[in-house]
């Protein structure tokens, strides 16, 4: 079904695995369209609760493939199309690479190794991001003589502070992943050995224990509160607690707890 990217579920986690080793997962605009058809196959699959992002290989993601960047050069058409917007997340989180945060469920990057170029950007747009201990990251633009792509010049501030983002914008240093750590830029960092287990661990851990519902509505209020005041957050949390009151999985959620057993949440 795909050529770039391998998709592979199993215990209510969706796995999408960049899959050009030997280019170390060199982005192409194939690979961008088997992602996203594949995060959104995902996102529908009823069977699926959690979705994981990562690389095969020694790699994550070491960006654009170069013969993408010489068909720019050569004014071919523009690979990075827009879609349609989904009402219930701010325009913006509808773009080529920044469709993400408008799946409705959680998707975690686990990032095994460099990720350079679009292959940092990618992982921003995801809910969480955890490392291996031999990831790297650089933004790398600066020293392509490009700029700040695909609105990273207003998410990595928001994951990392200004200071930090500045510094990585303009340097497109190399950091590992101790200073990503540090930084705030990754969630936690895991040894290289048993390192997607681990990861795999967690998001089976969110995909059988926590409310599907709740994680949707977590979702769309974080990424809706980006772009509202205080009193815009607050209203839209009496709105959903109402209907929480009102959904299976907050009945659920109280039988289990005074029940003492595993929940069987339906997302509903």
């Amino acid at each position: 079904m795909y050529t770039q990217i391998a998709y592979e579920v199993s215990e209510r986690v969706a796995t999408l695995t960049l899959n050009r080793p030997e280019k170390l997962n060199a982005w192409t605009p194939v690979m961008g369209r088997e992602m996203r058809d594949a995060a959104f196959a995902a996102d529908a699959d009823p069977e699926v609760r959690v979705i994981i992002l990562t690389g095969a290989g020694k790699g994550f993601c070491a960006g654009a493939d170069l013969a993408l960047l010489s068909e720019v050069l050569d004014k071919k058409p523009d690979p990075y199309p827009n879609y349609e917007q989904r009402d219930h997340i701010p325009a913006g989180f509808n773009r080529a690479h920044s469709y993400f945060p408008s799946l409705h469920k959680p998707v975690i990057a686990a990032i095994n190794g460099a990720a350079a170029g679009l292959g940092f950007i990618y992982p921003l747009y995801c809910d969480l991001r955890f490392a291996s201990q031999t990831a790297k990251f650089s933004t790398a633009f600066s020293r392509r003589g490009l700029i700040a792509e695909y609105g990273i010049a207003w998410m990595l501030p928001r994951l990392i502070g200004a200071a930090n983002a500045m510094d990585l914008m303009l340097s497109s240093r190399l950091i590992d992943a101790d200073e990503a750590l540090r930084m705030g830029l990754v969630n936690a960092v895991y040894p290289v050995e048993g390192f997607l287990d681990r990861v795999q661990t967690y998001a089976r851990d969110l995909a059988n224990n926590v409310s599907p519902r709740s994680m949707a509505v977590l979702k769309k209020q974080l990424y809706n509160g980006m772009q509202q005041t205080l009193q815009e957050s607050l209203e839209m949390s009496e709105v959903e607690m109402k209907l929480a009151f009102d959904s299976e999985d907050f009945r659920e959620g109280l039988a289990h707890f005074f029940e003492k057993r595993a929940p069987e949440f339906t997302g509903r």
